[in-house]
């Protein structure tokens, strides 16, 4: 198995595993389009060709990004995939300058043995708050925890880790 950068070749891979998360609610459908777009901000777990794992870390603001669509081929789950991803994205975080890494999920244990800790409200000051509701990402609308997305797309914990 290989952790590395995603390529466009690795979109349908993605879209698989979204795809296989979607449909119970577990991750949020993206349009293809989308993941194109924003193949730059992918990590994937490869074996030979096939895409069995997949996660992107995404820049909010100058010291915040969010973890993204972490998914893991059902084949491979409890093997460390997850996790391999996961420290990939941390790290890539902290070289580019990133100090808090944030992220809606389900997956609250996982999540928490890297660090994340559940948050209320917004973790962020006045000036910056009043920028990012200038954000038509939803990521962000659920961040700044605004009414518009309450109770949140899908339900799940809002978590942030300090790096």
């Amino acid at each position: 198995m290989q952790i590395r950068p995603a390529r466009t070749s690795d979109i349908k891979g993605i879209r698989q595993l979204i795809d296989s998360y979607a449909p119970q609610g577990r991750l949020l459908t993206k349009e293809t389009v989308t993941l194109y777009e924003s193949v730059q901000e992918f990590t994937v777990a490869v074996e030979g060709n096939e895409v069995i794992g997949c996660g992107a870390l995404h820049i909010l603001w100058e010291d915040l990004a969010e973890v993204r669509t972490v998914a893991v081929s059902e084949k491979v789950r409890g093997k460390g995939v997850g996790h391999q991803i996961l420290e990939s994205i941390i790290d890539r975080a902290k070289n580019i300058g990133v100090e808090r890494i944030f992220c809606l999920t389900f997956e609250t244990e996982f999540f928490a043995r890297h660090g994340f800790e559940v948050i209320e409200g917004t973790p962020v000051e006045p000036e910056i708050y009043k920028e990012l509701l200038r954000s038509y990402d939803a990521g962000v609308a659920e961040f700044l925890d605004l009414e518009s997305v309450k109770p949140n797309t899908l339900g799940n914990t809002r978590m942030l880790k300090k790096l």
